[in-house]
């Protein structure tokens, strides 16, 4: 079982803006409300507008700009692009301990890494056959709780129970260095600055966000703060100017980053449900011809997988969707898919309680559900696309890990 951070759940859902600048007490010694221009996201959701106002409800790409990729995608139905035909592979390297995580490296088909609760990590690598663990990561004394790859895929960060962040080589798992939290706090989750893998964001058990230099293994001045829970997920926009970070009292924050010092100023707060963790976080700036909304896909501990806009450059999130999946308990994390959506409609991939993984398709208003993979023996913690979507890894509670194939018409 998952048990790093017990989720709660609530039967409440109302969701709450609070704006921190204009709160007196967020503004502390700096005495006057901080001024920040709005531009990018503003305009993007202005031009939005229009066309969604031309749209039926629901609706997310518009057909009117599509059709170049439709041709490319020869036509298929959404249904058939996510036609996986069956398991490419199981790995069962971390049974009996939950593997809470896993990611494709970047812009990779065939090397992957699952972090697990008996404290280690795996790199796996599909090509060439037969598929095989590359490397074993050791040396956490406690639980994996998170990890992440650096942009080059030479480098993994990760985090662990044992209250320490460390940076692997991922060609050797040689650890290349060691940071301990200085509150000796378990941590939770972690993810890499989109635009300077030098920086590190950290959250921990007592509530606190940290960026941390990986070079030089120290905190960056200003770049801390304070959640009203013990942090569980972490995301970024695309050019890293808004970081998201969710904790276990159903709350996410935004944060706006300093690109120069790595300084983070709190900026939005949204209460999802009250005392229901948002296990993961996901952000996708959608600015191609098809889809043209920054969204955020969310999981929280509501038996819901919750899709949002993005509306301003404070990082403000507006409910679009939300789709019913088994989740109350669990760390369960979903995903963009990666290079389809672009071609046809938009789809998105989540882990569930009842075992099973689940494709929605984000346009539709009944019957959302485009394929639903079986196959685990406990709830489905996490799934992860390789770069051109010919394969799908997922992850459950017993520590297995399975590999689909997409099938191939």
């Amino acid at each position: 079982m998952c048990s790093f951070s017990p989720c709660g759940s609530s039967p409440s859902h109302s969701p709450l803006w609070q704006d921190f600048e204009e709160d007196p007490r967020a503004q502390g010694a700096r005495g006057h409300r901080r001024s920040v221009s709005r531009g990018s996201y503003q305009l993007q959701a202005q031009m939005n507008r229009a066309v969604y106002d031309e749209r039926p409800p629901g609706s997310l790409v518009p057909t009117s700009v599509a059709e170049a990729s439709r041709a490319m995608a020869g036509d298929t139905t959404l249904s058939e692009n996510y036609a996986f035909a069956g398991m490419h592979h199981i790995f069962d390297q971390h049974v009996d301990s939950a593997v809470p995580r896993l990611q494709f490296a970047n812009d990779d088909k065939h090397l992957l890494a699952c972090c697990s609760l008996d404290g280690t990590l795996s790199i796996m690598t599909l090509s060439p056959p037969p598929p095989s663990v590359k490397v074993t990561l050791k040396g956490h004394g406690g639980p994996v709780t998170d990890f992440a790859w650096s942009l080059s895929n030479d480098i993994i960060v990760s985090t662990s129970l044992d209250g320490t962040l460390r940076i692997w080589n991922t060609e050797d798992g040689r650890c290349i260095r060691e940071v301990r939290d200085p509150e000796s706090s378990e941590l939770l989750c972690c993810t890499f600055q989109p635009m300077n893998n030098n920086l590190t964001v950290v959250g921990n058990s007592k509530h606190h966000l940290q960026v941390v230099n990986i070079s030089t293994g120290k905190k960056v001045k200003g770049g801390s703060s304070k959640l009203t829970g013990r942090v569980l997920s972490l995301s970024f926009d695309a050019p890293g100017r808004i970081l998201w970070a969710g904790d276990d009292r159903g709350s996410i924050f935004s944060f706006l980053f300093d690109m120069a010092t790595g300084k983070l100023t709190k900026a939005k707060r949204l209460v999802v449900s009250e005392g229901s963790s948002i296990c993961s976080i996901s952000a996708r700036s959608w600015i191609s011809r098809e889809a043209r909304d920054p969204s955020l896909l969310v999981n929280a501990c509501v038996n819901k997988l919750l899709l949002y806009r993005v509306v301003d450059n404070e990082g403000t999130l507006q409910l679009k969707r939300s789709f019913p999946i088994q989740h109350g308990s669990q760390h369960v994390h979903s995903i963009f898919c990666p290079l389809m959506s672009f071609r046809q409609g938009a789809c998105v991939v989540t882990g569930s309680e009842d075992t099973c993984v689940y494709f929605f398709d984000v346009e539709r208003n009944t019957k959302a559900i485009v394929n639903k993979l079986q196959g685990h023996g406990g709830p489905v913690l996490d799934v992860s696309f390789n770069c051109d979507e010919s394969l799908l890894a997922s992850a459950d509670s017993t520590g297995m890990v399975i590999i689909w194939r997409r099938e191939q018409k």
